[in-house]
């Protein structure tokens, strides 16, 4: 139960979320509680803990309402692997198209990379402390030092013969230059290896062949080897961090990097299936672009299921990977996927749709609100940008307005609307430096209502 410290709680969960996401309390809570019970899991009794299954969501709401950047900040709050994959872009067996595995192996890949990162920080002082004695080497004199070398010589020009207690000593007091940055200006040569480029090593094959492809490619690598070592001159700072790095590969095992990479992927892992409505209709006839969509929900039925996936780096079983689904649901509903797929996704949470006063906190209440982000980019060409509280109300309108006018895209519609709002602070900003620019409901009037008002020429800019 140690772990409990370090795994946020669902109101801390839900808290977190609330710095980048404005609303929608009821999905934030549902995959809170998702999140958390993972972790749960994990504490029970092992006979007990295999027959707990995640509770999979599905996400309904319009777009621009927020259901990806919850699926995607939920990921970040324990560092779990996940990935966003589309719904739309897999197709049955047999038409052209990704095949669904792909999304387990795109998470695994996901894994690796943060497993290998993890052991890469637990080597970093000693891989440091390996690579200044290599570059000691260099920097020391040797029987024929080469021409950029540290040179130790005495007053007759002849470099004197020392003992083993004498280079001692020499080597410590060169690392502690090293360390202290005497030789930052000093040029070595670093032996590094050129990896292959062979235009032949790259295959192409079929999205449904991808897997297979690259594990014939890392065969053909290995069986060429792993490249040819050539000597490189650089800057002694750069020589230490090519050091370190060849250090740190060598200090960690990759057989058990995969090992825990897969494991990681099968407890933690979160898989987010977006635009899944999009794949619901069973009622129309198979034709056109619609082909295969009940096709593709059977081929999905079993990788939310539970069943292994081969992958490079091993089975991978998803009997425990948390599956997130999110779609508009404009033109279809959650029961109009086939009732195997439906039965997997226990809870459903519909986010609501945003209004004038979500719009107006959106633009300033997340940590990187768009404001923020406006302000910051003007701030480098020395433009003050201020926004007062009636034009920031006035945008959050002059949004939802366009929305309602013509098609509905939610929040998106907002960077619509500041980019044409900034469209000539950002363009003669170079211009006019050091500058304040006060943006209130005056000006977002005069600059947006004559392009709203006229419906021909606001559905090309808004």
């Amino acid at each position: 139960m140690s772990q409990s410290t370090t795994v946020r709680t669902p109101r801390e969960i839900v808290s977190e979320l609330d710095r980048y996401i404005v609303g929608q309390q009821s999905a934030k809570r549902a995959v809170a509680i998702a999140l958390r019970n993972r972790w749960r899991r994990k504490q029970i009794d092992p006979r007990l803990r295999e027959e707990v299954s995640p509770k999979n969501i599905i996400l309904m709401g319009p777009t621009g309402c927020g259901k990806t950047e919850i699926a995607r900040r939920l990921a970040n709050q324990d560092q779990s692997p996940f990935v966003k994959v589309e719904a739309t872009k897999f197709t049955e067996v047999g038409y052209m198209g990704r095949d669904v595995d792909s999304m387990v192996r795109d998470l695994v890949e996901c894994a690796v990379k943060i497993c290998r990162e993890q052991e890469l920080k637990k080597v970093q002082q000693r891989s440091q402390e390996l690579a200044q004695q290599r570059l000691v080497d260099l920097l020391l004199p040797k029987a024929s030092p080469p021409k950029e070398s540290f040179d130790v010589r005495d007053a007759s020009g002849e470099t004197p013969q020392v003992d083993d207690e004498q280079m001692q000593h020499t080597r410590q007091k060169v690392l502690e230059m090293l360390q202290a940055g005497a030789f930052d200006d000093r040029e070595v040569s670093v032996q590094v290896l050129q990896k292959q480029s062979s235009p032949m090593m790259h295959l192409f094959a079929p999205s449904a062949m991808e897997d297979m492809a690259s594990n014939l490619q890392d065969a053909l690598q290995s069986a060429l080897g792993p490249g040819k070592k050539k000597q490189r001159k650089m800057k002694v700072p750069q020589a230490l961090r090519t050091l370190a790095a060849q250090e740190a590969q060598k200090l960690i095992d990759t057989e058990q990097v995969h090992q825990k990479a897969v494991a990681l992927a099968e407890e933690s892992g979160i898989l987010f299936i977006d635009e899944i409505d999009k794949i619901a209709s069973r009622s129309e006839k198979a034709r056109g672009p619609d082909v295969s969509r009940e096709g593709v929900q059977r081929d999905i039925l079993p990788i939310v299921e539970g069943c292994s996936v081969p992958t490079k780096y091993g089975v991978v079983k998803t009997d425990h990977i948390l599956f997130i689904a999110a779609g508009a649901f404009h033109t279809s509903k959650p029961s109009d996927l086939i009732p195997e797929l439906q039965g997997r996704f226990p809870i459903r949470v519909q986010l609501e749709p945003l209004g004038e006063e979500d719009f107006r906190r959106i633009l300033v209440e997340p940590e990187s609100s768009l404001i923020k982000q406006y302000r910051a980019l003007l701030a480098v060409e020395g433009v003050d940008l201020r926004f007062t509280d009636d034009g920031l109300a006035e945008i959050a309108h002059m949004a939802v307005a366009a929305n309602a006018l013509h098609e509905n895209i939610g929040a998106r519609r907002l960077y619509t609307v500041l980019e044409k709002l900034l469209e000539e602070e950002s363009f003669a900003a170079t211009d006019q430096p050091n500058t304040q620019v006060v943006i209130d409901r005056a000006c977002v009037q005069k600059r947006l209502q004559p392009i709203l008002s006229s419906e021909d020429l606001s559905k090309f800019i808004l």
